[in-house]
């Protein structure tokens, strides 16, 4: 029995966790449902069932092993939403390799950058994917590809990399083709993968996120099996989904969101996984929903809202949902409202997480009235505690503003190879400190008030200030840069960079787009960019804080911002 006065709260769940690594686990769904529909991949045309994904799976894990991937190796992925990703993630933990999620939209230097923090021994990536070759990109990073043999590259700027696996149609000099890799594993890789899967303990890695929510330059977010294998189950258990659900995923697999509320919800649950294309479009994620009777639909509130305004929006039959999750920015409430209405979730929930805990610690309950789903972010997990605490540590009461703090089987391992970083973020007593100020009611649900540390988050990303500083520092005509956050209708925030320059020079905001595009990921791109002859007489915080009031007055984003 706790305080009920104060701000702390536990979670109780209606079943127990999970205390097995997830490719023990997967094995198990399958044996549960070996001709269910697993994956339905529709931009590939790929319609696979439980039975048929496992041996792929097996054959990809074979495979990396057969390559002279070892237990504990780091391999990392760079490709949109496809069938391969799925694939390469299940193959990973069942060979017990750690797999590295890199953003998409990250440019060669960030992508050298991503790969040396973790020291990758393996890269799968993309081929190409509108304007983005990502072959080009990876030959930028590493020319030594050309003239090696795959599985044997010897790279000056990524020491540590040896095998890169390319998706697509084609072949590249020096990479493996990813259906090659599948015909690699021979009997005995095969029987080596047996021997690994008995090993593997479900307190070990699986998975690292890098991650910008310290506020500083993207740390990588270690995760464990029992980490991601167990949010999965809770957020299936929130959902109530089971082995008639099919969960449209149109959020990026890089994210939490889709690989683990979405990929291993439905694997803990037995449910379907519908990718409706590489990467979100509001055309084909409603065709994905009515034509697939979708049951439930994942998305940032900006996907809702594009869906909801598509021209076409009524001729597509989505009576078949009933609930779904919206996370990552704060939901208006007329969108809720429309979602329940017009796209038939009158069970959708909202979620509130970060990447270092798995992602989810509060969520909505279906039940929860449609007021407490757009003015909290629900109620805490079972397994999970948190407490809100003042700035010398102590809890707060009830309704009292305060830094959230989470506790439980969620929290991260750890920043990889990164221990003061770890240190600051995760106290002696396990506590993990979010940088969110949180505010929890008598009830227990929990309000997001605002942040304690600077992160911007933009459609669901989040972005340091300081990394995005620090590259347009570079700009010759920049003297001195602060870079903020200011609302969004649609995304949620934009970035703003408040530029003071050089004597002499000048600057518009194409020639910072032009300056930024191909160098750095697009959505850290500011969007908009304001010319100071000096900053006001303030530092720190408080500058930060008198810039961001400054621009959204003066871009007149005032609405946007009690949106």
């Amino acid at each position: 029995m706790s305080d009920a006065s104060l701000s702390y709260v536990h979670g109780l769940g209606r079943a127990p966790l999970i205390g097995e690594p997830i490719g023990r686990f997967f094995d198990r769904t399958v044996a549960t449902r070996p001709n269910g529909d697993a994956l339905i991949a529709r931009h590939q045309g790929i319609r696979w069932t439980w039975t048929e994904l496992r041996a792929r799976v097996d054959a990809m894990a074979a495979g990396l092993v057969e390559t002279g991937l070892k237990r504990g190796d780091r391999v990392a992925i760079w490709a949109q939403n496809r069938a391969e990703w799925l694939v390469t993630q299940f193959a990973c933990a069942k060979a017990g390799l750690v797999l590295v999620n890199i953003n998409p939209a990250a440019r060669p230097g960030e992508l050298r950058d991503y790969l040396n923090v973790v020291g990758a021994r393996a890269l799968v990536l993309q081929d190409r994917f509108k304007t983005s070759d990502y072959i080009a990109m990876a030959q930028e990073v590493l020319p030594e590809l050309t003239h090696s043999r795959p599985g044997a590259l010897h790279s000056a700027a990524i020491p540590s990399l040896e095998c890169v696996i390319r998706l697509g149609d084609g072949r590249t000099d020096g990479m493996f083709h990813f259906d090659d890799v599948l015909e690699l594993g021979s009997d005995e890789a095969h029987a080596r993968l047996a021997a690994i899967g008995a090993q593997i303990q479900f307190d070990e890695p699986c998975n690292i996120q890098f991650s910008s929510a310290t506020g500083d330059v993207p740390a990588g977010a270690t995760l464990s099996h029992h980490n991601i294998l167990n949010n999965g189950f809770t957020v299936g258990e929130t959902l109530h989904l089971g082995q008639a659900d099919r969960v449209c995923i149109p959020v990026p697999l890089f994210h939490c969101f889709g690989m683990v509320m979405g990929n291993m919800a439905c694997l803990a649950h037995g449910a379907t996984i519908v990718y409706p294309d590489d990467t979100f479009a509001p055309d084909t994620t409603l065709s994905a929903i009515a034509e697939e009777r979708c049951s439930a639909c994942y998305g940032v509130p900006a996907m809702f809202i594009g869906m909801l305004e598509h021209e076409d929006f009524a001729r597509y039959d989505l009576s078949g949902l009933r609930t779904g999750v919206m996370a990552g920015a704060p939901c208006p409430i007329e969108t809720m409202r429309q979602v329940v209405s017009d796209m038939h979730m009158e069970q959708v929930t909202i979620a509130y997480g970060m990447t270092e805990t798995s992602p989810v610690s509060f969520m909505c309950d279906i039940d929860d009235s449609v007021e407490r789903r757009v003015s909290t972010v629900g109620t805490i997990r079972p397994y999970v505690e948190a407490k809100v605490i003042d700035a010398d540590g102590q809890i707060v009461p009830r309704d009292t503003p305060g830094e959230l703090c989470v506790r439980g089987y969620n929290v991260m391992l750890g920043y990889w190879g990164d221990d003061a970083r770890t240190n600051e973020v995760i106290d002696l007593a396990g506590w993990m400190h979010t940088g969110d100020l949180a505010r929890l009611d008598a009830e227990g649900y929990c309000n997001i008030v605002g942040g304690v540390k600077d992160v911007v988050i933009r459609g669901g990303e989040n972005i340091s200030p300081a990394e995005v500083e620090a590259f347009l520092a570079d700009h010759e005509a920049i003297a001195e840069v602060i870079v903020v956050g200011v609302p969004d209708p649609r995304m949620g925030e934009e970035l703003c960079a408040c530029v003071r320059l050089e004597p002499g020079h000048s600057l518009d905001t194409d020639g910072l787009r032009a300056f930024c595009k191909d160098r750095i990921s697009h959505y850290k791109i500011p969007r908009y960019l304001r010319i100071y002859d000096r900053f006001p007489g303030s530092s720190g915080r408080a500058l930060r804080y008198m810039l961001r009031e400054e621009s959204v007055a003066d871009l007149g984003l005032e609405e946007a911002g009690s949106a």
